[in-house]
């Protein structure tokens, strides 16, 4: 069988314009010969709390790392329950669950893709203790009325950033608006490390202080082991990467934003539905259509040379790993699992392959 020539390919992990900044600052590292809680990592996290408008970042190994241990470091635990989305990565329930604690589904707005102020009021027990909205695609949730009901009834705030680097919503920083924020720099990521890596931010002290312990073991001084911690450090080589990348970002940022507009411009009143942008602040981890005949619409586009990938393509109700925590029904989540698509979009995608991808989207013939 033929398989067709890959015009614009989804996305490529090679370092491009950064290759050579890359290769400095990991001989950098090995030059120095210090590779696990050195100053890679202390001034990383010092820049990225800058650039995330917050006053302390605590790098760990993964972003589902950052969320359990922002959970934990609010001493949420057995018995609670944290209110969550149900499109996501599932990482961000079984983050919940790896804290010990029970994540609870409220429904997407279907055009937004982030929970609702209306769906997390109506999952509220006895038992929350936590609302973690995921800024999904790069699209901050309704942070302001979330917030409002988060303090109305008194419990914590977290925000799953993993997909969200330097966003805002109503022009303040994602992870501003509660306790913390937990943040993935996977290589996919608008801020992608060489491998694994996270990093959680928060404006309080007294937290930072207790995830930095909780990240290394529980350790208060070495050896010194006060309470029960694991082994999540960001190293210093990843550190060293993400610090180069960091000062590219806002850059990288503006470019996303330029090619999702041109986007919108070239597929209105197109064959596919294109959600609406509710923030200026969205930075477009992702740029996703949704199409009810996806299969379809996929092969069209590898038809026509252009990869897209499907984030995601099963609720997190759905899943498998997650039925012991008896999810409720999130009918909004399911549809948008089944019609979700993600176009190509990266800030080294020149606007001849997005038009290209525009050309081959606006040519897609849904069947009647």
């Amino acid at each position: 069988m033929h398989t067709p020539d890959v015009r614009v390919p989804f996305l490529s992990l090679r370092p491009g314009e950064d290759a050579d900044a890359l290769r400095a600052a990991v001989n950098r590292v090995i030059d120095r010969g210090w590779f696990i809680l050195g100053p890679e990592l202390e001034a990383f996290e010092a820049e990225f709390a800058a650039a995330s408008g917050a006053a302390h970042a605590i790098g760990v190994n993964t972003g589902t790392d950052a969320i359990a241990l922002l959970l934990r470091g609010l001493g949420i635990g057995p018995g609670d329950e944290v209110i969550t989305a149900p499109l996501s990565a599932a990482y961000t329930a079984l983050a919940v669950m790896m804290a010990g604690a029970r994540p609870v589904f409220a429904d997407i707005d279907p055009e937004r893709h982030t929970i609702t102020p209306e769906t997390v009021a109506a999952a509220i027990t006895p038992r929350t203790a936590a609302i973690m909205p995921v800024h999904l695609y790069g699209q901050p949730a309704d942070m302001p009325a979330i917030a409002a009901l988060a303090s109305r009834h008194g419990l914590a705030l977290v925000e799953d950033a993993a997909q969200a680097h330097l966003a805002t919503c109503g022009g303040a920083p994602v992870g501003s608006f509660g306790s913390g924020a937990a943040f993935s720099f996977y290589p996919t990521k608008n801020l992608g490390a060489l491998g694994d890596a996270g990093a959680i931010t928060t404006g309080d002290a007294a937290l930072a202080d207790r995830l930095r312990r909780l990240r290394n073991g529980g350790q208060k001084t070495t050896y010194q082991h006060d309470e029960f911690g694991v082994n999540s450090r960001l190293d210093e080589m990843q550190a060293a990467i993400l610090r180069e990348r960091l000062q590219r970002l806002p850059g990288w940022t503006a470019q996303r934003r330029a090619i999702a507009a041109h986007y919108r411009t070239r597929l209105a009143g197109g064959p596919v539905h294109v959600p609406a942008e509710f923030d200026a602040g969205h930075v477009y981890h992702l740029f996703v259509v949704r199409t009810t005949q996806r299969d379809a619409f996929r092969a069209h586009m590898l038809a026509q040379g252009v990869q897209t990938l499907v984030h995601y393509p099963k609720a997190l109700t759905e899943q498998p790993a997650i039925q012991s925590e008896a999810p409720a029904d999130c009918p909004e989540a399911v549809r948008a699992a089944a019609q979700v698509c993600s176009l190509p979009l990266y800030p080294s995608l020149s606007l001849h392959d997005a038009d290209l991808v525009a050309d081959a989207v606006m040519s897609f013939a849904p069947a009647l």
